[in-house]
């Protein structure tokens, strides 16, 4: 008996059993891009910094030259590598919750899209995962289109954080890059817009579904001065990784909050997931909920160079509509009670 108790003790100790190096692999493979999420962008300009005051200057000066030479390489598609979408990093980054990618229709390569990902959650790992990666198989379960993940254009300012970012295929979410990939990139490309952005970021906490989507109405305007078609997608299991501190409206957290969102482009959220060594303990680490996205049916959008009010508050409401029903649809199989309704903010 006590030979056997020091051989488990052992194995516990030094993680021989493969489903504890696995679960090891998959807590580091998270804990990176949270990392990355958080401090890479400060932390490699700080670096960066640092080495122009060292010996090695030269090689900071001449990353800051390329860096001037490469400037808008962002907003024109960026520098994908399927090599890093690839990396079995990402399998760990998708087993460790897990998330899923389910498709429910063909998307033709003779058009393009502009996806509307809802909810954004604390950090949008479902949207990174499925569509920055090819961890869930997006180029397999839609042949032919190359996906774009936008996110704030602010990270594309930051070096080495920038590279990282567009071999991925992750793209400024602005004007200037989003028309690029719509008109002089051909056809077969799909950008996902997290659309509720930084103020649905607010209010996501766990057992609550709800999107900021009213008064969001740009992406419609620029799918229909593009002609591009635009799809729901809605991730069930987005807000249940982390739970928040809702501060509510009109108190002093908000009000700060809603400032930074507003000169810098992200609000502050105070929230937590768990800890690295036990879920029981408070920490960087998300929680282990699955994650399963669903990308709805497109809606067919027309080109019109100049569109209406009218016209775009008219596929708004067909968005709008759309996504509700992709929800309802889908979410008794994905946990959710029949009763459970979509709030759209």
């Amino acid at each position: 008996g006590t030979g056997s108790n020091i051989l488990s003790s052992l194995q516990d100790l030094f993680w021989l059993s493969k489903s504890k190096v696995e679960k090891q692999l998959q807590i580091i493979s998270v804990l990176q891009w949270v990392l990355t999420f958080l401090i890479m962008g400060v932390a490699c300009t700080l670096i960066l910094m640092y080495i122009l005051c060292t010996d090695c200057w030269a090689i900071a000066a001449l990353y800051l030259a390329w860096l001037v030479f490469d400037w808008n390489t962002p907003k024109k598609g960026g520098r994908r590598s399927q090599w890093v979408r690839n990396w079995a990093i990402w399998r760990y980054f998708r087993d460790y919750f897990p998330i899923r990618l389910v498709k429910t229709h063909n998307l033709l390569t003779t058009r393009n899209y502009i996806f509307g990902y809802h909810p954004h959650g604390i950090m949008g790992l479902g949207a990174f995962c499925n569509f920055s990666t090819e961890a869930t198989g997006v180029s397999q379960k839609f042949p032919g289109i190359r996906p774009y993940l936008a996110t704030l254009a602010g990270n594309f300012r930051m070096p080495i954080l920038r590279d990282y970012l567009m071999s991925g295929g992750i793209c400024p979410v602005n004007r200037d890059s989003i028309d690029y990939i719509l008109s002089k990139n051909g056809s077969g490309n799909a950008i996902i817009i997290v659309v509720g952005g930084a103020a649905e970021s607010l209010n996501c906490t766990p057992g609550k579904n709800s999107v900021t989507l009213k008064n969001r109405k740009g992406f419609v305007k620029l799918a229909l001065r593009h002609g591009a078609d635009l799809v729901p997608v809605y991730s069930f299991g987005e807000n249940e990784v982390y739970k928040q501190v809702i501060f509510e409206e009109g108190s002093w957290g908000r009000w700060v909050q809603k400032k930074f969102q507003k000169h810098i482009g992200f609000a502050p959220c105070i929230f937590h997931g768990r800890g690295l060594f036990s879920s029981n303990t408070w920490g960087l680490l998300p929680y282990s909920k699955p994650i399963t996205t669903v990308v709805g049916e497109p809606i067919t959008v027309p080109k019109i160079d100049n569109p209406s009010q009218k016209e775009v508050d008219f596929y708004h409401s067909m968005y709008v509509d759309s996504l509700v029903k992709l929800f309802d649809k889908y979410k008794s199989k994905f946990g959710l009670p029949e009763t459970e309704i979509l709030e759209v903010n």
